[in-house]
């Protein structure tokens, strides 16, 4: 993704200033959250938003929106290019008007958590800090008698299927949104500069060296609400980090290995024109999981960003479809 200052006309000289600063480390990217709070659907006053320390010693960001009286638990892992506090709050409040408690965090490294911005180290790391953060939300007796569901887009689909299977039976099922279970081919670099970055992945980790198309033109159907995912001005932005790339990669191809293994109750939902993860691996996914409780949804024409860059109407079936496979589970 080509890496260049953001414009927003409507903006003072000072919000700017702050918005193209750099946010390789979280205290600017806490900045520039603060700054354009108001700016990002102006719901942060009715939320629950907290950072806690992880057994790491890392500070995550982590959000909480809750009915009066939650059906059940949703536990939200966000993709690669999204944060847990932007365009998923419209998401995660019509969940909670919905009935259902939703819980969300940052990653180490993404949106407002501690870490290097975009920085990927070890996947595994991942998947344990967010089994290490909602066994803890699952543990509250306030929670801990209602159903639990997974919830992940895109790179967090890879993040469920990996808790899943480090906790094969924790959890009352698993929603599935353009899951991460092979990048599509035309998004990963020719064999020949993926065997080269290979090769300087162990000198070079950090550095942002791996060729990549824009995924807000490859990810939003409609134009205007591409236009909006700019303001997420905390979402990591810039070419993918050596050790990112690879681990995601890398990440895939375990997941592949063992579709065979996966045995949660199911809904897996992919637009068929995706071309950032491979719709044909979802399918794979439905086909081979040993889960006797599995449902595939397939959009026609349909781009990555299911929940928030595709016409109204199919949002809204989407969420409905997810409404309807959740409250059928909670019965």
């Amino acid at each position: 993704m080509t890496t260049r200052p953001l414009r927003f006309p409507e903006i003072d000289a000072e919000l700017r200033r702050i918005v193209n600063a750099n946010m390789e480390e979280v205290p600017a990217r806490r900045r520039a959250r603060e700054a354009f709070k108001d700016i990002q659907l102006n719901v942060d006053h009715i939320l629950f938003k907290a950072y806690e320390v992880n057994s790491r010693g890392v500070e995550i960001f982590t959000k909480r929106w809750l009915p009066e009286t939650p059906k059940a638990m949703i536990c939200f892992c966000h993709g690669y290019g999204d944060t847990c506090s932007f365009f998923f709050e419209g998401i995660a409040r019509k969940f909670a008007l919905s009935g259902y408690g939703v819980f969300a965090m940052d990653y180490p490294g993404f949106g407002l958590s501690e870490g290097l911005h975009g920085y990927i180290p070890s996947f595994d790391t991942i998947v344990d800090d967010v089994i290490e953060h909602y066994n803890k939300v699952k543990g509250d007796p306030e929670f801990q008698n209602l159903p639990s569901f997974l919830f992940g887009q895109s790179m967090g689909g890879a993040v469920v299927l990996k808790v899943h299977l480090k906790q094969p039976n924790a959890w009352s099922g698993g929603i599935l949104v353009a899951p991460m279970c092979k990048i599509a081919d035309d998004m990963v670099p020719p064999w020949a500069v993926k065997q080269f970055l290979i090769g300087i992945a162990n000198f070079l980790p950090k550095h942002k060296l791996v060729p990549q198309k824009d995924l807000a033109e490859a990810a939003f159907r409609e134009p205007k609400k591409r236009e909006l995912a700019a303001y997420n001005v905390i979402a990591y932005k810039h070419k993918p980090r050596l050790r990112t790339a690879l681990e995601m990669l890398e990440t895939t191809k375990q997941i592949e290995q063992r579709l065979e293994d996966v045995s949660l109750p199911l809904l897996i939902l992919h637009g068929e024109a995706d071309i950032v993860t491979d719709p044909s691996v979802s399918k794979a996914l439905y086909e081979k999981a040993k889960s006797s409780d599995k449902t595939l949804k397939l959009y026609k024409d349909a781009f990555h960003s299911l929940l928030e860059g595709e016409p109204d109407e199919t949002i809204t079936q989407v969420f409905n479809d997810i409404i309807s496979w959740l409250d059928q589970h909670c019965k």
